[in-house]
């Protein structure tokens, strides 16, 4: 059976022919090939044989490795943020929007935070052979569930260089192979982050192919990752709605789709001022270009605070797109807004732009929500237990808030350490995706010569 080592030297060889390869610190290569399909699907045959050497590491020696690539993250901070700044610079003069410049960034703080989030997977469970359930049959048979890698992960993303880490560390201890496309815009930070995590494996005598780059392929790398049924498990796209649209439309491989987040966020009649001042400032404004940030506020007309709610989000410098009754409920001399129309309803602003909009009672809350929800994340924040049992029930979303902001719809807030992404479907995988999301099943029976009667 094939050694890190082996698999390791393999690659090298197999690069060197190419002449088309990128190089880290320790030698190892990342990227070969001319043709994308040809490459891209070799690519994959490598994290196929790459994963199986996976599948026999223990949790210690998979928790050495998250620990290799925090620690290493951390020692090559320099060369990261030097290769984000080119990015950030290339964005500026191509004229990206300040909300994927923001998604785009790396600093002190967020390399940091990177390092933390592989630390604290290392700290959670392998989720690999958990048993979900198990028995022994009337007839002798013992039958368990077990929880196994899915095997050759996929990943397109955009300007976020942050993904490249999180979901290679996730994938690591879940035990899977990744593929990543991060897109041009993060090219020189994505391609520093894969070098930098490629020696990690190394270090620590893992084949460095468990994760590996298409970036050199350009987009006719995604498509052929796109197309490469057979040869890679799942397809995960992380970006906006026309990434994740063409990934759900062409992809040929099997896809989990992450959403768009058009978050509501509805204040009912009982709900305490401050908490619905504090609440609703923070999902706006903590960080606008995430997708749990709140995008439409819907202001009940029996809540006697409204106006300070929007006086609040006023101070912190958000423009309001407002219908005629919550116009009424701005501070005097306000000219932060502007008069909202039937777009604004389903738009996903990812800047410090609030819809706001007064509804008469918590029906015509969720009817607004069911129309315009893009079924990511959704919260209330009320003082009244059976309005917030029936909100519950009721909204389809993939999270649901009850006096929280959505803000909190993460993995890491949610104990998971980190995200591959947030799941808007209802497959197997819904909401914050972490180790287990990135696992499937396995059916183990085992008997003693039974035959079938």
């Amino acid at each position: 059976m094939t050694s890190a080592a082996q698999q390791t030297e393999a690659t090298n060889e197999r690069d060197e022919r190419s002449g088309k390869a990128i190089v880290s610190d320790t030698g190892v290569v990342a990227t070969f090939g001319e043709d994308p399909v040809a490459g891209v699907s070799a690519m994959a045959d490598d994290s196929r044989t790459s994963a199986k050497v996976l599948a026999r590491a223990t949790r210690a020696w998979k928790d050495r490795a998250l620990h290799a690539m925090a620690d290493r993250i951390e020692r090559k901070q320099e060369i990261v943020l030097a290769a984000n700044a080119k990015d950030l610079e290339r964005g500026r003069v191509n004229g990206v929007s300040e909300a994927l410049l923001d998604r785009l960034k790396l600093d002190a703080g967020r390399v940091s935070a990177l390092a933390d989030s592989l630390r604290e997977l290392a700290a959670l469970p392998d989720p690999v052979g958990g048993v979900v359930r198990g028995r022994t049959l009337p007839n002798g048979l013992r039958m368990r569930q077990v929880r196994v890698p899915l095997g050759v992960v996929g990943a397109i993303y955009e300007a976020r260089p942050n993904v490249t880490v999180d979901i290679a560390g996730i994938a690591l201890k879940s035990g899977n192979a990744v593929l990543l496309r991060g897109g041009s815009a993060a090219e020189e930070s994505n391609r520093a982050l894969v070098g930098v995590i490629r020696d990690a494996l190394a270090d620590v005598k893992l084949p460095v192919d468990l994760v590996q780059s298409v970036d050199e392929y350009g987009r006719e790398g995604a498509n052929a990752l796109m197309g490469a049924r057979g040869k890679v498990d799942v397809l995960i796209p992380r970006g906006g709605h026309g990434l994740i649209q063409s990934v759900v439309q062409n992809a040929k491989v099997p896809v989990i789709e992450t959403g768009e987040g058009n978050v509501h966020l509805f204040v009912d009649a009982t709900a305490p001022k401050q908490m619905a001042v504090d609440v609703v400032v923070n999902a706006k404004t903590h960080r606008t270009s995430t997708c749990n940030t709140t995008e439409t506020l819907l202001l009940h007309s029996g809540f006697e605070h409204g106006a300070a709610v929007l006086s609040a989000l006023d101070r912190a410098g958000v423009t309001l797109h407002v219908d005629e009754r919550a116009e009424q409920l701005l501070p005097p001399g306000s000219d932060r807004h502007v008069r909202a129309t039937e777009e604004d309803w389903g738009t996903e602003y990812l800047s410090m732009d609030l819809a706001v909009k007064v509804v008469d009672d918590l029906d015509e809350a969720l009817a607004h929500i069911d129309r315009w929800s893009t079924r990511h994340t959704e919260a209330i924040v009320t003082n009244d237990l059976a309005h917030a049992e029936r909100f519950v029930a009721e909204i389809d979303a993939a999270a649901v808030m009850v006096n929280a902001s959505t803000r909190f719809t993460d993995g890491q807030q949610l104990g998971l350490g980190a995200e591959v992404g947030i799941s808007t479907q209802k497959m197997h995988a819904r909401g914050p995706m972490g180790l287990e999301e990135l696992t499937t099943t396995k059916w183990i029976v085992q008997g003693d010569g039974h035959v079938r009667p």
